[in-house]
Protein backbone atom coordinates (compact mmCIF):
# COMPACT_ATOMS: atom_id res chain seq x y z
CA UNK A 1 0.00 0.00 0.00
CA UNK A 2 1.39 3.29 -0.76
CA UNK A 3 0.97 6.78 1.32
CA UNK A 4 0.22 10.10 0.52
CA UNK A 5 2.79 13.24 1.18
CA UNK A 6 0.94 16.60 2.27
CA UNK A 7 3.61 19.40 1.81
CA UNK A 8 2.45 21.89 4.16
CA UNK A 9 3.78 25.32 3.42
CA UNK A 10 1.80 28.70 4.46
CA UNK A 11 -1.73 26.45 5.28
CA UNK A 12 -0.80 25.59 9.11
CA UNK A 13 -4.45 24.26 10.09
CA UNK A 14 -6.50 21.00 10.10
CA UNK A 15 -9.54 22.54 9.65
CA UNK A 16 -10.42 23.89 5.91
CA UNK A 17 -7.03 21.95 4.94
CA UNK A 18 -7.79 21.18 1.06
CA UNK A 19 -4.62 19.21 0.92
CA UNK A 20 -5.03 16.91 4.32
CA UNK A 21 -8.98 16.47 3.26
CA UNK A 22 -8.12 15.34 0.10
CA UNK A 23 -5.09 12.76 1.68
CA UNK A 24 -7.58 11.41 4.36
CA UNK A 25 -10.15 10.80 1.89
CA UNK A 26 -7.55 8.62 -0.55
CA UNK A 27 -7.80 5.99 2.47
CA UNK A 28 -3.66 5.64 2.67
CA UNK A 29 -1.08 6.36 5.41
CA UNK A 30 -0.65 10.68 5.26
CA UNK A 31 2.40 11.58 6.07
CA UNK A 32 2.39 15.44 6.42
CA UNK A 33 5.90 16.93 5.88
CA UNK A 34 7.27 20.67 5.93
CA UNK A 35 10.26 21.80 4.05
CA UNK A 36 12.67 24.54 5.09
CA UNK A 37 14.46 25.29 2.01
CA UNK A 38 16.06 28.72 2.33
CA UNK A 39 16.64 30.86 -1.04
CA UNK A 40 13.85 29.48 -3.07
CA UNK A 41 11.91 32.62 -2.71
CA UNK A 42 14.29 34.97 -3.06
CA UNK A 43 14.69 37.55 -3.76
CA UNK A 44 11.69 37.86 -0.62
CA UNK A 45 13.00 35.57 1.94
CA UNK A 46 10.85 35.36 5.16
CA UNK A 47 11.82 38.40 7.31
CA UNK A 48 13.13 37.56 11.12
CA UNK A 49 10.07 38.72 12.40
CA UNK A 50 8.11 36.12 9.98
CA UNK A 51 10.30 33.37 11.07
CA UNK A 52 9.52 33.90 14.56
CA UNK A 53 6.08 33.28 13.93
CA UNK A 54 6.49 30.54 11.86
CA UNK A 55 8.57 28.52 14.63
CA UNK A 56 5.63 28.64 16.81
CA UNK A 57 3.12 27.92 14.54
CA UNK A 58 4.64 24.82 13.41
CA UNK A 59 4.93 24.01 16.87
CA UNK A 60 1.20 24.30 17.11
CA UNK A 61 0.50 22.30 13.96
CA UNK A 62 2.62 19.38 15.41
CA UNK A 63 1.14 19.12 18.64
CA UNK A 64 -2.11 19.31 16.58
CA UNK A 65 -1.13 16.47 14.40
CA UNK A 66 0.01 14.71 17.26
CA UNK A 67 -3.66 15.02 19.27
CA UNK A 68 -4.78 13.20 16.11
CA UNK A 69 -2.35 10.23 15.78
CA UNK A 70 -0.31 11.80 13.15
CA UNK A 71 3.33 13.63 12.84
CA UNK A 72 4.95 16.50 11.68
CA UNK A 73 7.87 16.06 9.38
CA UNK A 74 10.39 18.25 9.49
CA UNK A 75 13.31 18.34 6.75
CA UNK A 76 15.89 21.14 5.30
CA UNK A 77 17.39 21.46 1.92
CA UNK A 78 15.64 21.83 -1.93
CA UNK A 79 12.09 21.00 -1.67
CA UNK A 80 12.23 18.67 -5.01
CA UNK A 81 15.15 17.02 -3.87
CA UNK A 82 13.47 16.46 -0.49
CA UNK A 83 10.22 15.19 -1.39
CA UNK A 84 11.99 12.64 -4.21
CA UNK A 85 13.82 11.29 -0.99
CA UNK A 86 10.61 11.00 1.31
CA UNK A 87 9.10 9.20 -1.93
CA UNK A 88 11.38 6.64 -1.51
CA UNK A 89 11.34 6.24 2.23
CA UNK A 90 8.36 5.68 2.56
CA UNK A 91 7.08 4.46 -0.96
CA UNK A 92 4.71 7.17 -1.26
CA UNK A 93 2.64 7.42 -4.58
CA UNK A 94 1.38 10.59 -4.33
CA UNK A 95 1.90 14.56 -2.79
CA UNK A 96 -0.62 16.40 -2.29
CA UNK A 97 -0.13 20.77 -1.30
CA UNK A 98 -2.11 24.05 -1.50
CA UNK A 99 -1.11 26.50 -3.89
CA UNK A 100 1.31 30.03 -3.07
CA UNK A 101 1.18 32.56 -5.41
CA UNK A 102 4.55 34.68 -5.08
CA UNK A 103 6.16 34.69 -8.61
CA UNK A 104 9.32 32.84 -7.43
CA UNK A 105 6.44 29.80 -5.81
CA UNK A 106 4.47 29.50 -8.61
CA UNK A 107 7.60 28.82 -11.20
CA UNK A 108 9.10 26.70 -8.41
CA UNK A 109 6.10 24.38 -7.78
CA UNK A 110 5.03 24.17 -11.58
CA UNK A 111 8.53 22.48 -11.94
CA UNK A 112 8.13 20.20 -8.79
CA UNK A 113 4.82 19.35 -10.62
CA UNK A 114 5.76 18.91 -14.15
CA UNK A 115 8.82 16.50 -12.40
CA UNK A 116 6.98 14.54 -9.96
CA UNK A 117 4.04 13.64 -12.25
CA UNK A 118 6.74 12.24 -14.77
CA UNK A 119 8.39 9.70 -12.22
CA UNK A 120 4.80 8.26 -12.05
CA UNK A 121 3.30 9.90 -9.50
CA UNK A 122 0.20 11.47 -8.85
CA UNK A 123 0.91 15.35 -7.56
CA UNK A 124 -2.09 17.33 -6.77
CA UNK A 125 -2.41 20.96 -5.42
CA UNK A 126 -5.50 22.78 -4.37
CA UNK A 127 -6.62 26.29 -3.46
CA UNK A 128 -6.60 26.55 0.28
CA UNK A 129 -5.67 30.67 0.70
CA UNK A 130 -8.32 32.54 -1.01
CA UNK A 131 -11.67 32.67 -1.98
CA UNK A 132 -11.58 32.71 -5.36
CA UNK A 133 -8.13 32.14 -7.63
CA UNK A 134 -6.58 35.08 -8.78
CA UNK A 135 -7.38 33.88 -12.74
CA UNK A 136 -10.68 33.01 -11.81
CA UNK A 137 -11.73 36.83 -11.35
CA UNK A 138 -11.57 39.09 -15.04
CA UNK A 139 -13.32 41.68 -16.70
CA UNK A 140 -15.69 41.52 -19.23
CA UNK A 141 -12.93 41.85 -21.86
CA UNK A 142 -10.96 38.70 -19.48
CA UNK A 143 -8.04 41.26 -18.41
CA UNK A 144 -7.43 41.62 -14.58
CA UNK A 145 -8.91 44.26 -12.53
CA UNK A 146 -6.65 46.92 -12.09
CA UNK A 147 -9.55 49.08 -9.25
CA UNK A 148 -10.52 47.59 -6.60
CA UNK A 149 -14.03 48.41 -6.32
CA UNK A 150 -15.13 46.32 -9.27
CA UNK A 151 -12.95 43.38 -8.15
CA UNK A 152 -14.63 43.26 -5.53
CA UNK A 153 -18.46 43.54 -6.65
CA UNK A 154 -17.04 40.89 -9.17
CA UNK A 155 -15.78 38.45 -6.11
CA UNK A 156 -19.55 39.15 -4.43
CA UNK A 157 -21.20 38.10 -7.59
CA UNK A 158 -19.19 34.86 -7.93
CA UNK A 159 -20.09 34.09 -4.19
CA UNK A 160 -17.78 34.34 -1.11
CA UNK A 161 -19.79 32.21 1.28
CA UNK A 162 -18.25 28.81 0.54
CA UNK A 163 -18.41 25.88 3.12
CA UNK A 164 -15.42 25.10 4.72
CA UNK A 165 -13.88 21.75 4.80
CA UNK A 166 -13.94 20.32 8.25
CA UNK A 167 -11.05 18.99 9.84
CA UNK A 168 -10.49 15.47 9.71
CA UNK A 169 -11.25 13.00 12.71
CA UNK A 170 -7.74 11.15 12.31
CA UNK A 171 -5.03 10.28 10.07
CA UNK A 172 -4.05 6.64 8.56
CA UNK A 173 -0.43 6.56 10.08
CA UNK A 174 2.36 4.51 7.55
CA UNK A 175 3.75 1.68 9.38
CA UNK A 176 7.45 3.30 9.82
CA UNK A 177 7.53 7.15 10.42
CA UNK A 178 10.86 8.68 8.57
CA UNK A 179 13.81 10.90 10.38
CA UNK A 180 12.28 14.10 11.33
CA UNK A 181 14.68 17.15 11.82
CA UNK A 182 14.07 18.98 15.00
CA UNK A 183 12.23 22.41 14.86
CA UNK A 184 14.88 24.15 16.59
CA UNK A 185 17.45 22.94 14.00
CA UNK A 186 15.85 25.29 10.98
CA UNK A 187 16.81 28.48 12.82
CA UNK A 188 13.56 30.26 12.92
CA UNK A 189 14.13 31.88 16.13
CA UNK A 190 16.37 35.33 15.69
CA UNK A 191 19.88 35.14 17.61
CA UNK A 192 19.18 38.36 19.43
CA UNK A 193 16.61 38.94 21.79
CA UNK A 194 14.30 41.35 20.48
CA UNK A 195 11.23 39.12 20.28
CA UNK A 196 9.63 39.54 23.97
CA UNK A 197 7.35 42.22 22.78
CA UNK A 198 6.12 39.45 19.92
CA UNK A 199 5.36 36.83 22.63
CA UNK A 200 4.08 38.76 24.64
CA UNK A 201 1.09 39.78 22.01
CA UNK A 202 1.02 37.14 19.22
CA UNK A 203 -0.56 33.35 20.06
CA UNK A 204 0.59 31.57 16.93
CA UNK A 205 -1.40 28.34 15.71
CA UNK A 206 -4.58 27.68 14.71
CA UNK A 207 -6.49 27.51 17.89
CA UNK A 208 -5.09 31.24 18.87
CA UNK A 209 -6.28 32.36 15.17
CA UNK A 210 -10.06 31.34 16.24
CA UNK A 211 -10.05 32.63 19.58
CA UNK A 212 -8.99 36.07 18.15
CA UNK A 213 -11.45 35.59 15.36
CA UNK A 214 -13.86 34.91 18.67
CA UNK A 215 -12.93 37.44 20.59
CA UNK A 216 -13.02 40.12 17.51
CA UNK A 217 -16.47 38.85 16.80
CA UNK A 218 -17.97 38.99 19.74
CA UNK A 219 -16.49 42.21 21.18
CA UNK A 220 -15.59 44.89 17.81
CA UNK A 221 -16.93 43.99 14.65
CA UNK A 222 -20.05 45.39 14.73
CA UNK A 223 -18.55 49.12 15.45
CA UNK A 224 -15.75 47.90 13.12
CA UNK A 225 -16.91 50.33 10.24
CA UNK A 226 -16.20 53.21 12.98
CA UNK A 227 -13.02 52.32 15.43
CA UNK A 228 -11.27 50.35 12.38
CA UNK A 229 -9.34 54.30 11.70
CA UNK A 230 -8.40 54.38 15.50
CA UNK A 231 -4.97 52.77 16.25
CA UNK A 232 -5.07 53.34 19.78
CA UNK A 233 -8.30 51.50 20.18
CA UNK A 234 -8.18 47.72 19.30
CA UNK A 235 -11.15 47.88 16.91
CA UNK A 236 -9.22 45.55 13.98
CA UNK A 237 -9.10 41.84 14.00
CA UNK A 238 -5.52 41.38 13.68
CA UNK A 239 -6.16 37.97 11.92
CA UNK A 240 -3.65 39.12 9.42
CA UNK A 241 -0.72 37.31 10.71
CA UNK A 242 -3.05 34.21 10.90
CA UNK A 243 -4.20 34.74 7.13
CA UNK A 244 -0.76 34.92 5.85
CA UNK A 245 0.84 31.33 7.65
CA UNK A 246 -2.86 29.65 6.70
CA UNK A 247 -3.84 28.98 10.55
CA UNK A 248 -7.18 30.47 9.43
CA UNK A 249 -8.55 30.86 6.07
CA UNK A 250 -11.44 33.46 4.54
CA UNK A 251 -14.16 30.83 3.95
CA UNK A 252 -13.49 30.11 7.70
CA UNK A 253 -13.76 34.16 8.16
CA UNK A 254 -16.59 34.76 6.65
CA UNK A 255 -18.13 31.83 7.53
CA UNK A 256 -18.12 32.61 11.06
CA UNK A 257 -19.61 36.29 11.06
CA UNK A 258 -22.85 34.40 8.97
CA UNK A 259 -22.96 31.87 11.85
CA UNK A 260 -22.78 35.03 14.12
CA UNK A 261 -25.88 35.90 12.57
CA UNK A 262 -24.35 39.42 10.66
CA UNK A 263 -24.91 40.41 7.56
CA UNK A 264 -22.30 40.64 5.11
CA UNK A 265 -23.84 43.57 2.99
CA UNK A 266 -24.43 46.05 6.32
CA UNK A 267 -22.44 47.54 9.54
CA UNK A 268 -19.11 46.60 10.33
CA UNK A 269 -19.25 43.22 8.92
CA UNK A 270 -19.70 44.59 5.80
CA UNK A 271 -16.22 46.98 6.25
CA UNK A 272 -14.19 44.44 7.69
CA UNK A 273 -15.22 41.57 4.79
CA UNK A 274 -13.91 44.04 2.45
CA UNK A 275 -10.65 44.19 4.07
CA UNK A 276 -10.59 40.38 3.44
CA UNK A 277 -11.56 41.65 -0.38
CA UNK A 278 -8.52 43.58 -0.51
CA UNK A 279 -6.70 40.72 0.47
CA UNK A 280 -7.98 38.92 -2.34
CA UNK A 281 -6.96 41.86 -4.47
CA UNK A 282 -3.46 42.05 -3.53
CA UNK A 283 -3.12 38.60 -4.42
CA UNK A 284 -4.86 39.01 -7.37
CA UNK A 285 -2.20 41.75 -8.74
CA UNK A 286 0.22 39.78 -7.70
CA UNK A 287 -0.67 37.00 -10.14
CA UNK A 288 -1.12 39.14 -13.09
CA UNK A 289 1.74 41.71 -12.43
CA UNK A 290 4.54 39.51 -11.20
CA UNK A 291 6.67 42.98 -11.54
CA UNK A 292 5.31 45.04 -8.92
CA UNK A 293 7.19 43.35 -6.13
CA UNK A 294 10.37 45.23 -7.43
CA UNK A 295 9.23 47.94 -10.06
CA UNK A 296 5.99 49.99 -10.09
CA UNK A 297 2.68 49.23 -11.89
CA UNK A 298 2.29 52.93 -13.58
CA UNK A 299 5.70 52.68 -15.54
CA UNK A 300 5.84 56.32 -15.38
CA UNK A 301 6.94 56.05 -12.10
CA UNK A 302 10.14 54.48 -13.14
CA UNK A 303 11.72 58.07 -13.56
CA UNK A 304 10.65 59.79 -10.41
CA UNK A 305 13.28 61.12 -8.83
CA UNK A 306 13.85 59.80 -5.40
CA UNK A 307 16.07 60.67 -3.00
CA UNK A 308 18.68 58.79 -1.18
CA UNK A 309 19.27 59.52 2.39
CA UNK A 310 20.81 56.94 5.38
CA UNK A 311 19.93 59.21 7.94
CA UNK A 312 16.51 59.80 7.17
CA UNK A 313 15.35 56.13 6.71
CA UNK A 314 17.09 55.18 10.03
CA UNK A 315 15.52 57.89 11.70
CA UNK A 316 11.94 56.76 10.16
CA UNK A 317 12.75 52.87 10.71
CA UNK A 318 13.40 53.48 14.44
CA UNK A 319 10.80 55.90 15.23
CA UNK A 320 13.38 59.29 15.43
CA UNK A 321 11.60 61.48 13.15
CA UNK A 322 10.11 63.85 15.91
CA UNK A 323 6.72 63.52 14.26
CA UNK A 324 4.96 61.68 17.03
CA UNK A 325 1.85 59.78 15.29
CA UNK A 326 4.85 58.59 13.03
CA UNK A 327 6.87 57.39 15.65
CA UNK A 328 4.70 55.69 17.38
CA UNK A 329 3.65 53.58 14.67
CA UNK A 330 7.57 52.32 13.85
CA UNK A 331 7.97 51.81 17.54
CA UNK A 332 5.16 49.60 17.81
CA UNK A 333 6.07 47.88 14.64
CA UNK A 334 9.49 46.66 16.31
CA UNK A 335 7.81 46.18 19.80
CA UNK A 336 5.36 44.25 18.29
CA UNK A 337 6.13 43.16 14.66
CA UNK A 338 2.86 44.65 14.05
CA UNK A 339 1.12 48.08 12.83
CA UNK A 340 -1.85 49.54 12.48
CA UNK A 341 -3.19 49.72 9.05
CA UNK A 342 -4.43 53.42 9.48
CA UNK A 343 -0.58 53.80 10.74
CA UNK A 344 0.70 51.85 7.62
CA UNK A 345 -0.55 54.51 6.08
CA UNK A 346 0.63 57.58 7.59
CA UNK A 347 4.17 56.13 7.64
CA UNK A 348 4.70 54.70 4.31
CA UNK A 349 2.77 58.29 3.02
CA UNK A 350 5.76 60.51 4.70
CA UNK A 351 8.83 57.97 3.55
CA UNK A 352 7.75 58.21 -0.08
CA UNK A 353 6.37 61.85 -0.35
CA UNK A 354 7.94 63.66 2.00
CA UNK A 355 10.99 62.19 2.53
CA UNK A 356 10.83 61.46 -0.61
CA UNK A 357 12.41 57.76 -0.25
CA UNK A 358 11.99 55.15 -2.82
CA UNK A 359 8.41 53.04 -1.67
CA UNK A 360 11.37 49.50 -2.05
CA UNK A 361 12.97 51.20 1.30
CA UNK A 362 9.82 51.07 2.96
CA UNK A 363 8.44 47.27 1.80
CA UNK A 364 11.51 45.82 2.57
CA UNK A 365 11.92 46.83 5.86
CA UNK A 366 7.98 46.19 6.56
CA UNK A 367 9.07 42.68 5.28
CA UNK A 368 11.54 41.73 7.69
CA UNK A 369 9.83 43.55 11.06
CA UNK A 370 6.15 42.14 10.52
CA UNK A 371 4.83 39.25 11.27
CA UNK A 372 1.87 39.42 8.93
CA UNK A 373 4.64 39.96 6.57
CA UNK A 374 2.75 38.96 2.69
CA UNK A 375 4.72 39.66 -0.71
CA UNK A 376 0.86 40.79 -2.41
CA UNK A 377 0.08 42.89 0.74
CA UNK A 378 3.17 44.59 1.34
CA UNK A 379 3.71 45.35 -2.19
CA UNK A 380 -0.26 46.53 -2.50
CA UNK A 381 -0.16 48.52 0.14
CA UNK A 382 3.12 50.66 -0.74
CA UNK A 383 2.72 50.93 -4.51
CA UNK A 384 -0.77 52.13 -3.17
CA UNK A 385 0.49 54.89 -0.81
CA UNK A 386 3.10 55.75 -3.56
CA UNK A 387 0.80 56.32 -6.07
CA UNK A 388 2.62 53.97 -8.74
CA UNK A 389 0.49 51.19 -8.05
CA UNK A 390 -3.58 49.91 -9.28
CA UNK A 391 -6.34 51.51 -7.77
CA UNK A 392 -3.28 53.96 -6.30
CA UNK A 393 -4.07 57.06 -4.00
CA UNK A 394 -3.25 59.98 -6.20
CA UNK A 395 0.01 61.18 -6.17
CA UNK A 396 -1.13 64.49 -4.96
CA UNK A 397 -2.81 62.82 -1.75
CA UNK A 398 -0.29 63.34 0.65
CA UNK A 399 -1.19 62.46 4.41
CA UNK A 400 -0.45 65.17 6.79
CA UNK A 401 0.66 63.43 10.09
CA UNK A 402 -0.29 66.07 12.66
CA UNK A 403 -4.12 66.11 10.94
CA UNK A 404 -3.92 62.51 11.14
CA UNK A 405 -2.94 62.36 14.50
CA UNK A 406 -5.21 64.84 15.86
CA UNK A 407 -7.73 63.42 14.20
CA UNK A 408 -7.32 59.56 14.54
CA UNK A 409 -5.73 59.50 18.27
CA UNK A 410 -7.34 62.65 19.72
CA UNK A 411 -6.64 61.58 23.08
CA UNK A 412 -3.19 60.29 22.36
CA UNK A 413 -3.85 57.14 23.59
CA UNK A 414 -1.43 56.09 20.56
CA UNK A 415 1.50 58.25 21.06
CA UNK A 416 1.67 58.16 24.68
CA UNK A 417 1.56 54.04 24.66
CA UNK A 418 4.76 54.27 21.90
CA UNK A 419 6.38 57.67 22.72
CA UNK A 420 6.30 57.30 26.32
CA UNK A 421 8.73 60.91 26.65
CA UNK A 422 5.81 62.69 25.31
CA UNK A 423 3.57 61.34 27.90
CA UNK A 424 3.38 64.26 29.95
CA UNK A 425 2.07 66.50 26.78
CA UNK A 426 -1.79 67.76 26.92
CA UNK A 427 -3.55 66.20 24.28
CA UNK A 428 -3.49 69.77 22.45
CA UNK A 429 0.16 69.59 21.99
CA UNK A 430 1.24 65.81 21.72
CA UNK A 431 0.91 65.75 18.18
CA UNK A 432 2.92 68.96 16.86
CA UNK A 433 4.88 69.36 20.25
CA UNK A 434 7.44 71.46 18.17
CA UNK A 435 4.69 74.00 17.71
CA UNK A 436 5.17 77.42 19.32
CA UNK A 437 2.29 78.28 22.06
CA UNK A 438 1.36 80.61 24.78
CA UNK A 439 2.44 78.86 27.80
CA UNK A 440 2.54 75.37 26.20
CA UNK A 441 5.31 73.26 27.58
CA UNK A 442 8.14 72.11 25.38
CA UNK A 443 9.01 68.34 24.72
CA UNK A 444 11.97 66.63 26.41
CA UNK A 445 15.36 66.67 25.39
CA UNK A 446 15.61 63.31 24.87
CA UNK A 447 12.60 63.62 21.56
CA UNK A 448 14.76 64.54 18.53
CA UNK A 449 13.18 67.67 16.67
CA UNK A 450 11.41 66.92 12.82
CA UNK A 451 13.68 65.77 10.24
CA UNK A 452 11.30 67.05 7.95
CA UNK A 453 9.17 70.25 7.05
CA UNK A 454 5.76 69.30 6.41
CA UNK A 455 4.36 72.00 4.23
CA UNK A 456 8.11 72.49 2.02
CA UNK A 457 8.54 68.80 1.45
CA UNK A 458 5.00 68.20 0.27
CA UNK A 459 5.56 71.06 -2.12
CA UNK A 460 8.53 69.49 -3.23
CA UNK A 461 7.01 66.07 -3.61
CA UNK A 462 4.21 67.57 -5.84
CA UNK A 463 7.30 69.21 -7.80
CA UNK A 464 8.70 66.02 -8.79
CA UNK A 465 5.24 64.41 -9.58
CA UNK A 466 5.11 67.11 -12.63
CA UNK A 467 8.70 66.48 -13.95
CA UNK A 468 6.89 63.14 -15.33
CA UNK A 469 3.92 64.31 -16.98
CA UNK A 470 4.19 68.50 -17.14
CA UNK A 471 0.38 69.44 -16.09
CA UNK A 472 -1.02 66.07 -16.23
CA UNK A 473 -4.51 65.39 -14.15
CA UNK A 474 -4.74 62.06 -15.06
CA UNK A 475 -4.31 60.88 -11.78
CA UNK A 476 -6.58 63.20 -10.06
Amino acid sequence: MGATLVWLRRDLRLSDQPALAAAQERGEPVIPVFIHAPGEEAPWEPGAASNWWLHHSLARLSEALERHGSRLILRQGGSLETLRALVRETGADTVLWNRLYEPAVIGRDADIKKALRSEGLTATSFNAALLHEPWQIATGSGDPYKVFSPFWKACRAKGIDIAPVPAPESFAPPDHWPRSDSLESLGLLPRIRWDDGLAETWTPGEAGAQIRLEHFIETSVRGYGDTRDLPGHHGTSRLSPHLHFGEISPRQIVRALQQAGLSLDAGGAEHFVREVGWREFGHHLLYHFPHTTDAPLNPRFQRFPWRESAADLRAWQRGRTGIPIVDAAMRELWQTGWMHNRSRMIVASLLTKNLRLHWLHGARWFWDTLVDADLASNTLGWQWTAGSGADAAPYFRIFNPVLQGQRFDPDGTYVRRYVPELAKLPNDAIHNPWEKRRNAPTPPDDYPAPIVDLKTSREAALEAFQTLTPGSDQDK
